[in-house]
Formats: structure tokens, C-alpha cells, sequence
């Protein structure tokens, strides 16, 4: 995961190259606060106590804010801040008073430790599962599970395409990995309330992001309800437990991030001084103008949609295979589902830019960014032709 994250960094500062230099703020700042959100998303993805997972989180939330409204001259940029930096609050004061019931019932911060105590006491206390509870409400704002996902659609539009990126791919595969290891590390998969839990918002996530995304003519905010879509997807993974949760999990988030990162390269590659092109009719065209930019961010539609051949295929594929064998039926068949629900609204995307071009002026991309473009190119055909060489590496761990 640290991997992961470096590599998307790495990303998201080669597109944000062009788009910083649009604008008439400092930029040097921008680096530097993206570089330290990277590095609180890195310390929690190692956290094993919970001094660290407050760490990391606050040290990347705190970026994410600066980052939000960077752009302050724009629409919507200070109010996706305030908007962020309020429910941030709330979500965390959550998540501390959650970790402070847990600690009285385990006297301990650290996950190994509060999973040895739970294992010899009654998991189902009420201070537990309040707190708990709880740590669901902060965690589940981080990750825009329904129902802490109204931020979302409006951080991701009035956000800088490069922070909207960042905040999609980086900080959701950070916070979802040290959820995968606190709830493993508890055993979580085999107490029946927290399944309970884990499966309503799976299902409410999974159902609320397609069935609002279809209604959006703007391409930041259909990717931010698909992004809430995907964590519901993802806390499938939660409830597998043994050998198959976890590399299932890895190799959906490493999907996931590479073919967002391509999805929001190409926004932040089309945009300019002016505006963003992150509306639905900025797209019209796009094809018999700029081919090659189109093919990249069709490719990115049907991976998120999971065509065969896509990495968005093979990791639905682990995440059912692995849902079947732990007899996560209802889960199972509502993944599904959604997978055909999503499959409209990411035609819709493509259609418009196969669609009659008009006058509109398109940008030039640079040599970098249509480079890294076809790496990811590569990376999604890769993952979805043989994903066996990476699914066994992250097995491995």
C-alpha cells in the first residue's frame, strides 16, 4: 500500500503540472502541502495503534483542507473547504470519543493488544460497540459511505482537479487499509453485530452512489457518487476473513486507483485558465478531435464499469470469488447488481464524446502527461489480461 501510494502521488504531481501553472496563486505551497498529505497518508497505512491512525488521519485531513481550497479564486473551491473542514471536524471528534470506549473497555491502543482482550471478553458490551460505532461514523465520512457521503459530489466538484484526484485514489486507499487492518486485526468477520453493520452500509453505499450518479451531468460529481459505489464494493472484502479478504482488497484498491488516476488525468489535462472540463458538454466531440485522449478515458469507464479485459473486471472477479466462498450471498448479488446499474451512466460519458463534434477548442497535452496516460494505459490492460503475477505479490504478505 505504501507502494501504491508513492506511485500515485508521483501521478497526481505530473497532472498537476500544467493546471498549477494556470493559475495566478502561489504554487510552490501546493507541492509541498500535497507532499505532506502524502506523507500522513503513508504513516496511516502503517498505524497499528490507534495514536498513530489519529496521526496520519489528521495530518492528511489538514493538508486535504488547505489543498481544497487552494483554488480560492474559483467557484466553489472556499465553500468545498468550509464544507470539508466542518464534517472533518465532526467526523473526527467521532472517531476519538469511538477510540477513547474502546480503550476503557480494552486498556489498550494498540489493535493486537484490544483484539487479545476482546477475544477473552464479551465483544458485544455496549462500550465496545459504541465505540466501535462510532469509529464507523469518522472512518465512514473518510471513505463517504452512506450515510456520511454528502460532502463528497461537492468536494469533488468545487475542488482542483489534481486535489479532487488525490482525494479520490491516495487518501480513500490509505484509510481503507488501516480499516482492513484494525477490523482483521479484531476478528471483525466473525462477530455478528459488526457484520450486521458492515452490510447495511456496503449495501446502502453500493445503491445510493449508482442510483445518484445517473442523474449528474458533471463528470467530477458522477465520479465521486462512483467512488462511494466502489467503497461499498470494497467493504465486501471486510467480511471474507482468511486468506482471501485481504489480497482481494489490495488488488480492488490498486485497480481502483489506477484507472481514477487516468479518469482524473485527463480532466486536469483538458482544462484550462477558464474552467474545468468536468462537465458532461466539454466532452462532446472529444473523439474525432483528440482520439487518443478519448480512447484513454473510455478505457477508464469500462474499467470502473468492469468490462472483461479492464482491471475494474478482474477486481469485481477476486472480490466475488472471494464473497461466494464465505457465503456472502446478499452481498454478492448486490455487487452485482450495481455493476449493471453503473454500466449506464459510464456509457453516457463515453457516448458524448463519440458524439457529433462542435466548435469546441481542446487544450494541448503535454509529452509527460500523454506519457503517463499510456502508462496507465498499459497498467489496466495489464491487470485485466493477467493479474495473477500481482495478485500473488500481494498475496505473499
Amino acid at each position: 500500500m505504501s507502494a501504491i501510494i508513492i506511485l500515485a502521488s508521483i501521478v497526481v504531481t505530473v497532472f498537476s503540472k500544467n493546471y498549477i501553472l494556470y493559475q495566478e496563486s502561489e504554487k510552490e505551497e501546493f507541492y509541498i502541502t500535497l507532499f505532506i498529505a502524502t506523507l500522513g497518508s503513508l504513516i496511516l497505512v502503517a498505524a497499528n495503534n490507534f495514536v498513530t491512525l489519529f496521526l496520519g488521519l489528521e495530518t492528511l485531513s489538514i493538508s486535504l483542507f488547505i489543498l481544497i481550497a487552494y483554488r480560492r479564486v474559483r467557484d466553489f473551491s472556499i465553500e468545498a473547504a468550509v464544507k470539508y473542514l466542518v464534517m472533518a471536524s465532526v467526523a473526527s471528534a467521532f472517531l476519538l470519543f469511538g477510540m477513547g470506549l474502546i480503550y476503557t473497555v480494552s486498556g489498550s491502543l494498540e489493535f493486537s493488544k484490544i483484539a487479545s482482550v476482546i477475544s477473552t471478553v464479551d465483544s458485544s458490551q455496549p462500550l465496545f460497540m459504541i465505540g466501535f460505532g462510532m469509529m464507523i461514523v469518522g472512518l465512514g465520512f473518510k471513505l463517504a459511505l452512506v450515510p456520511f457521503h454528502l460532502w463528497t459530489p461537492d468536494v469533488y466538484q468545487g475542488a482542483p482537479v489534481p486535489v479532487a484526484t488525490f482525494i479520490a485514489t491516495v487518501s480513500k486507499g490509505a484509510v481503507m487499509a488501516v480499516f482492513l487492518r484494525f477490523f482483521y486485526s479484531i476478528k471483525g468477520y466473525e462477530n455478528y453485530n459488526f457484520i450486521q453493520i458492515i452490510t447495511v452500509l456496503a449495501i446502502l453505499s453500493m445503491f445510493v452512489g449508482n442510483l445518484l450518479a445517473i442523474r449528474q451531468q458533471n463528470i467530477k460529481r458522477i465520479l465521486a457518487y462512483s467512488s462511494i459505489s466502489n467503497m461499498g464494493y470494497l467493504l465486501v472484502t471486510l467480511l471474507v476473513g482468511g486468506a482471501n479478504g485481504i489480497p482481494a482488497a489490495i488488488f480492488y484498491i490498486l485497480s481502483y486507483i489506477i484507472t481514477t488516476l487516468g479518469a482524473f488525468g485527463v480532466i486536469a489535462l483538458l482544462s484550462d485558465r477558464e474552467h474545468d472540463a468536468d462537465r458532461l458538454v466539454d466532452f462532446k466531440g472529444l473523439f474525432w478531435k483528440r482520439p487518443w485522449i478519448a480512447f484513454v478515458f473510455t478505457l477508464t469507464m469500462l474499467s470502473l464499469a468492469g468490462i472483461p479485459i479492464t482491471a475494474g473486471f478482474m477486481s469485481k472477479f477476486y472480490i466475488v470469488f472471494a464473497g461466494i466462498n464465505s457465503n456472502l450471498w446478499l452481498l454478492v448479488g448486490c455487487l452485482i447488481i450495481n455493476s449493471v446499474i453503473s454500466i449506464y451512466y459510464y456509457l453516457r460519458v463515453v457516448s458524448v464524446m463519440f458524439s457529433i463534434a462542435n466548435d469546441q477548442k481542446f487544450p494541448a497535452i503535454s509529452f509527460m502527461g500523454q506519457f503517463t496516460l499510456g502508462l496507465i494505459v498499459v497498467c489496466i490492460f495489464w491487470l485485466g489480461v493477467y493479474p495473477q503475477l500481482i495478485f500473488q505479490l500481494i498475496s505473499q504478505f
